[in-house]
């Protein structure tokens, strides 16, 4: 595809306007010092709600209004134990039946790592206009290593390809169209053995599905491994330039299966029907652009149609009890509070979480911080909090600070006034609701994507800062007060 980029067509597409940093106050009780983004600048994204009927292709299988012509079936495979992939693709269900479409979200054979019994019923419970259908448990191949959780959801959803083949021979109606998640990507193979339109459904950033199209143009331009070029910086069409040693440790080495896997993706996505991102380009014009007029893919290789349909946000459930958290930050002034959470996986170790308790106690600023379990402490009962931080913080901060163990409502919080700034690991959909409610970040990524996404809000998006040392063993206190 040549010529100028143009804007994909969406189901639901949200305008954002890049929010702008400055250094004047945020608020009167935050250092003017300090780069904070100014609310009474920032633009909330704007939803704009756009009939995609003859545009989006699922969309135009939809049965026309007041008719009684059956529903048309799209079937949405997500791999197993992956909330981050899951919640993404039940909201973009829900958008399809909106449509006048029916939706099957199939999940993986759960292995280990399954999202398990009573997680998957309460997914169900909060999604009535969605039927579920979970694979029969499936044997890991042998020739996949046990070490690696990457390869491993490849190698799980490659085992459970006779499974889908069956589910989808006998489903009725006939499916229409299979959506399936990057980590699902040999059942491509299914769906062209079957005859059903593929489409693959990314819940991470347009710059990453760039950058994993033009993996097979670095492939061919080396012979070295990420690890090899270490802070080299990487040159793709539409991005930032990317230090190599950013890139996902799973995709390092060269000739480890997980790499192999992801090459493998880099080449299925181009025999594809399309790719569905969990993004607009209005907040990723340039890689959007990049994508859609070829410049990401190998010379010949024909690129798939792009189409951008975020964000995708799990709402937050209705009927449950209000979060004490909430109520706390009633109490705080307007645009007063940081808030700190690494999402379902992000933990610290003991040292660290010192540290940051040091850190925060020094900068004198009200947060909220959501804390976990050390890493190798995490199946420990919850025990006392002071536990965890250095002697009589809880006590001295209580005016100023509110530690929850585990979960709040991120949305909720997020969107409440008295929040300024949101430290987060960089995870999408953390980043997604950040940029929904307006709030800046400072960018602590932890692991996976997170590195890249840091350098794509930073250098390219202008949304967040980073904090220094995120890259070392240990972030130090002074660094966190000093942020």
């Amino acid at each position: 595809m040549g010529g100028r980029g143009r804007e994909s067509p969406s189901l639901i597409a949200r305008e954002s306007s890049i929010i702008g940093w400055t250094s004047n106050e945020l608020g009167k009780n935050l250092p003017p010092s300090r780069l904070y983004l100014s609310k009474a600048r920032a633009r909330r994204a704007v939803i704009r709600k756009r009939k995609a009927r003859g545009r989006f292709p699922l969309c135009r299988m939809a049965a026309p209004n007041n008719t009684s012509t059956p529903k048309k079936l799209i079937v949405i495979y997500s791999p197993p134990g992956m909330p981050g992939h899951l919640f993404p693709a039940v909201e973009l269900g829900k958008l399809l039946v909106v449509q006048g479409l029916e939706v099957t979200v199939v999940l993986g054979g759960e292995d280990n790592h399954g999202a398990g019994g009573s997680f998957l019923a309460g997914i169900e419970a909060a999604s009535p206009s969605l039927s579920f259908h979970c694979l029969p448990r499936a044997t890991l191949p042998s020739d996949v290593p046990a070490g690696s959780f990457e390869a491993q959801l490849f190698g799980l959803a490659r085992a459970s390809n006779p499974d889908l083949r069956d589910f989808l021979r006998s489903a009725s109606p006939a499916p229409e169209a299979l959506v399936i998640d990057f980590f699902c990507s040999s059942a491509l193979d299914v769906g062209v053995e079957l005859g059903i339109p593929t489409y693959f459904f990314h819940t991470t950033c347009i710059a990453s599905v760039a950058f994993c199209l033009y993996q097979q143009v670095i492939h061919e331009q080396t012979a070295l491994s990420f690890r090899d070029l270490g802070s080299d910086l990487l040159h793709v069409p539409g991005l930032p330039p990317i230090p190599a040693d950013h890139l996902p440790a799973f995709i390092l080495d060269r000739d480890s299966l997980s790499s192999k896997f992801f090459l493998g993706v880099s080449e299925r996505l181009c025999n594809s029907q399309g790719l569905i991102v969990n993004s607009c380009r209005s907040l990723e014009p340039r890689a959007t652009d990049a994508i859609v007029s070829g410049l990401c893919t190998l010379p010949g290789r024909r690129t798939p149609p792009l189409y951008c349909i975020g964000p995708l946000i799990k709402p937050d459930e209705a009927g449950m009890q209000r979060h004490e958290c909430l109520a706390w930050l009633d109490g705080q002034p307007k645009a007063s509070v940081v808030f700190l959470s690494f999402g379902s996986l992000g933990r610290f170790s003991a040292e660290q979480i010192k540290q940051m308790a040091a850190g925060l106690e020094t900068s004198g600023q009200r947060f909220l911080w959501v804390v976990r379990r050390p890493t190798g402490d995490e199946h420990q009962p919850a025990g006392d909090l002071n536990t965890l931080f250095p002697e009589g913080f809880l006590h001295r901060t209580k005016e100023r600070a509110l530690v929850v163990m585990s979960w709040v409502p991120q949305q909720a919080v997020l969107a409440h006034g008295a929040v300024a700034g949101f430290v987060t690991h960089c995870g999408w959909n953390s980043v997604l609701e950040a940029v929904m409610a307006g709030v800046p970040m400072l960018a602590w990524p932890l692991y996976a994507e997170q590195h890249t996404n840091k350098v794509f809000l930073v250098e390219e998006m202008r949304l967040a800062v980073a904090i220094e040392g995120y890259d070392k063993e240990m972030v130090e206190a002074q660094e966190v007060a000093r942020r």
